[in-house]
């Protein structure tokens, strides 16, 4: 089996729009790649004539047939997503949208030819290991927690059909599995009523909410990786020479919700923030942790951007690029 090379290869992202997507079209076009983006309600975001940009219906097989068609590489970063607003109160709706997109886009790229598919699982379809890092053995070792019980199922169908086309089937495709911890960086999603919680603790520092209040505890426990990190890890999951893959890309440490507070009002200089904490409002589980080791051993991954570092530069990116409405507090 021969590594996959870039440059000069064609590659389809879906979700170009998003967050992870654009910045991966920019990463495959830096590579020498040839790159075509799928789009649906958002605009692109790379504004580069080498970009092939196709508006399409991901949940329709017409759709899936038009994004994958002459495609050497499917990196598949379309997804139905919220917050955990969303997950708690209407949690299959995670699932009625990326179910057929997931199903029809492997399908459809396997029927395409295909070489190798990436898809972007998710940490929180793990069972609970509780203050222990999940490893990649353990996605189906039990059920996932309550809460992501849902999407976590729709993510781990999704991982066994990657499995099923690339080691189960006659004339099977590549498939890598990218199970992400927390990504954040600039460019993520800083919409209030869907970011995750990274961005929108980080929106609300530069803003300088007061009081600053937050859903939970404090005390909820994540993996947080930057997303030029991020990127490194599943470009170097993806050259891995094997059928079938799946591997954890995250940094491998526990942050407190509170000490990503902390740190952005001090890398901000927000001396007078007056946190209300609020354990009545939606939080999802109080600790989910990856395990970083598989990734050092198999691809010499580790991370390289610090929590400071990582929280300075989004906060620089979120002045320049405010959500519509916050142009004049975020400055």
């Amino acid at each position: 089996m021969s590594r996959p090379s870039l440059a000069g290869s064609k590659c389809v992202v879906t979700g170009a729009a998003g967050f992870l997507g654009h910045r991966l079209v920019e990463r495959l076009l830096a590579a020498g790649a040839t790159v075509r983006g799928t789009l649906h309600h958002k605009p692109a975001r790379v504004l580069d004539p080498a970009v092939e940009y196709l508006t399409v219906d991901l949940q329709t097989q017409e759709g899936c047939a038009a994004a994958v068609a002459g495609m050497d590489y499917v990196f598949h970063c379309a997804a139905n997503t919220q917050g955990a607003a969303v997950i708690r109160e209407t949690p299959l709706a995670h699932v009625t949208p990326n179910v057929p997109m997931n199903t029809y886009l492997l399908a459809a790229a396997h029927g395409a030819g295909a070489k190798r598919f990436l898809f972007i699982s998710s940490g929180a379809a793990y069972p609970d290991t509780g203050h222990r890092p999940a490893e990649e053995h353990e996605m189906f070792a039990d059920d996932p927690s309550d809460v992501y019980f849902a999407v976590a199922w729709m993510k781990r169908y999704t991982e066994v059909l990657c499995r099923t086309y690339a080691t189960k089937i006659r004339n099977p495709m590549d498939c890598v599995v990218v199970r992400p911890s927390n990504v954040y960086g600039p460019g993520d999603k800083f919409d209030p009523k869907s970011s995750h919680v990274t961005a929108a603790l980080i929106r609300r520092v530069a803003l300088r909410a007061t009081p600053f209040e937050v859903w939970g505890t404090g005390e909820d426990i994540r993996d947080l990786i930057f997303i030029d990190d991020f990127l490194d890890g599943l470009l170097a999951a993806f050259h891995v020479e094997a059928p079938f893959f799946a591997i954890n890309i995250c940094s491998g440490d526990g942050v407190r919700v509170r000490d990503i507070i902390d740190v952005a009002a001090q890398v901000d200089g927000f001396q007078s923030i007056d946190i209300r904490l609020d354990p009545s409002k939606p939080s999802t589980v109080p600790v989910r942790r990856l395990s970083a080791a598989l990734a050092a051993e198999r691809l010499g991954f580790r991370c390289q951007i610090s929590l400071e570092e990582g929280i300075r530069r989004t906060l620089e990116w979120y002045r320049a690029n405010p959500w519509p409405g916050d142009d004049a507090l975020a400055r």
